[in-house]
């Protein structure tokens, strides 16, 4: 199912409750209250004289300290009980347990293709176009195994479950045989596709399987010319989204998709150049089992050069994409899915960021209407105070300073442009340091004349490398993979893997600190196309992205590395009524 609209129009949901609540000690219901030591309680003698007079009076006095002496004795008892039982201590605070998690199936989205909206009537959905008569869509993945184990279950599905391509046979209790070291991968290559996917692949030995996809559209006529292309996406729980355009001649619609069997209620919160956008209908957004929805930002907050998204789901953890496009009056000026980027944090890395000819970019730009077809810095600051900056490029030769510095000072809860202009040709690793928590991407561009079509893409903010990385590569075009080292010397091993299923003879590349090398993917390894790699880095952090071009063209798509397949997890209990 696909479902879109133009503004939301879903009511507002109610708060939704926190997934962990804090440890608690105190049991359900009124606690005891605590006795007082003995001979501090003295005794009403107003309440045991009005019993009665003479001796009635005295035997209810009497009876009375004998009951206050049972009660005190009793008291005493109590404390002295309590003073033996284990009692927490008030310095010291005490660890959340944590429960180990066996590991589960992963499950990546994979977003549909470039659509062309024909128009969005108030109060109606969009209605879709043919993309053109040029359009292709394409998907290509890898799985891999462990040495000398067999592939884990593992296939391409359609979001409704229906199966597209089978990629591996779950193993059961089959072993590898013996002796077996090499290891296996099996691959899709440019499977087409007409909508959402979904690669899945079974967890092995208690550890998840090593599969990544990457989803690619390309076009050489119609309003979406140009080429875009978005890792598959884990679905989260928790998203943000740089790069949007609402302004005359940009589109930016959110595709929102959850794979899960749990319903998902979505909150947005949107940020402008101005700051925060309250936007009716941007509550509550309900994505149903095994759906898409899609909704027009223009309708949420029209006119906003710069924009971006943070998507909390509750429920199902959902994947969300952002189609841009812009069409400068009849010229198309290019595609992309805007995927998610990091986490808010003091530092943030883009790397793959193609800048083309300082003077080119500048004659360009003084053009009406393409003041956004340069090379740029989007910087989102989501809590209450402004942020000091700094931002530094890292190129084949090391770091070149941006005209004024580069140190800026970011909005409170706004979104601020830095142009990454001024600087010589070439591919850079982009970083961006800060006081306070920021989000951040990077624009890419390409094209240098007006009266030619222009492309662009958002390159979003990445995690440093770790192993394992499988990094799919479409095969067509020009492909390289780019890697950023900040401080210290990084080693980055990148093993080839092909489409017969071979995994490959690592290489080895060697990164000074504060330096970037882009790498170019050949087209074929003895016979056989190059489809992926296996990515792994030590030493020194290390950032890297996959980078699409075509020659001849100005097409252009920026594709980063999704995290390492992930072993047993552990996850914090909390133990309580």
């Amino acid at each position: 199912m696909h479902k879109e609209e133009n503004d939301g129009g879903t009511p507002a949901a109610p708060a939704s409750a926190p997934a962990f609540r804090p440890a608690s000690a105190a049991r359900r219901g009124a606690p005891p209250k605590p006795a007082k030591k003995a001979g501090s309680t003295p005794v009403n003698k107003s309440t045991v004289m009005k019993r009665g007079g003479g001796d009635a009076r005295r035997r209810g006095t009497l009876t009375g300290l004998l009951s206050a002496a049972a009660i005190v004795v009793a008291g005493g008892g109590l404390v002295a009980a309590a003073s033996f039982a284990p009692q927490p201590s008030g310095g010291r605070e005490l660890e959340v347990p944590l429960a180990s998690v066996p590991a589960g199936m992963s499950q990546d989205v994979c977003p549909g293709p470039a659509k062309l909206l024909e128009g969005t009537p108030v109060g109606t959905d969009p209605q879709f176009s043919p993309e053109s008569a040029t359009a292709r869509s394409a998907v290509s993945a890898a799985v891999v195994g462990a040495a000398g184990a067999l592939l884990p279950g593992s296939r391409l599905s359609a979001l409704d479950g229906s199966e597209l391509v089978s990629i591996a046979k779950d193993p059961g209790t089959a072993s590898a045989p013996p002796g077996a070291s090499a290891q296996l991968a099996g691959v899709v290559a440019q499977h087409p596709v007409k909508d959402v996917s979904v690669l899945s692949a079974d967890a092995l030995g208690n550890r998840q399987a090593a599969a990544a996809g990457v989803m690619t559209y390309s076009a050489t006529d119609g309003d979406l010319q140009g080429s875009a292309a978005a890792a598959c996406q884990a679905p989260l729980n928790d998203l943000w989204l740089t790069g949007a355009n609402t302004a005359v001649g940009r589109s930016s619609v959110l595709h929102l998709t959850n794979a899960s069997t749990t319903p998902a209620t979505v909150n947005l919160e949107l940020f402008g150049k101005d700051g925060q956008i309250k936007a009716p209908g941007s509550r509550g957004l309900l994505v149903g089992p095994g759906t898409t929805r899609s909704i027009v930002l223009a309708g949420l907050a029209p006119g906003q050069e710069r924009l971006s998204i943070h998507a909390r789901s509750t429920g199902g953890p959902v994947s969300a994409f952002i189609q841009q496009s812009a069409l400068r009056g009849l010229t198309p000026g290019g595609v992309d899915f805007i995927a998610p980027g990091t986490a808010p944090s003091a530092l943030q890395v883009m790397t793959g960021v193609d800048i083309q000819d300082a003077a080119g970019l500048a004659d360009l730009t003084g053009t009406r209407g393409f003041g956004d077809a340069a090379p740029s810095l989007h910087i989102t600051v989501p809590g209450p105070v402004d942020a000091v900056v700094e931002v530094r490029l890292f190129g084949r030769g090391g770091q070149k300073a941006l005209p004024g510095g580069g140190v800026v000072t970011a909005k409170a809860g706004a979104v601020t442009e830095v142009p990454l202009t001024g600087v010589p040709a070439g591919q850079y690793t982009v970083s961006a340091s800060a006081d306070v928590t920021i989000v951040a991407a990077a624009r890419v561009t390409r094209g240098l004349k007006a009266a030619e079509s222009t492309d662009f893409s958002w390159a979003p903010s990445t995690g440093r490398l770790g192993s394992q990385h499988v990094v799919p590569v479409p095969a067509e075009g020009e492909r390289f993979l780019v890697f950023g080292a900040l401080a210290d010397r990084a080693i980055i091993s990148y093993t080839p893997i092909t489409a017969d299923g071979q995994v490959r003879p690592a290489a080895t590349a060697d990164i000074a600190g504060g330096t970037t090398t882009s790498l170019k993917v050949p087209d074929q390894i003895e016979k056989s196309s190059v489809v992926g790699y296996l990515v792994s880095a030590a030493g020194g952090a290390a950032y890297g992205t996959v980078l699409l071009e075509r020659d001849g063209r100005n097409d252009v798509s920026t594709v980063a590395i999704t995290p390492g397949a992930e072993g047993q997890q552990k996850v914090p209990v909390t133990l309580g009524y």
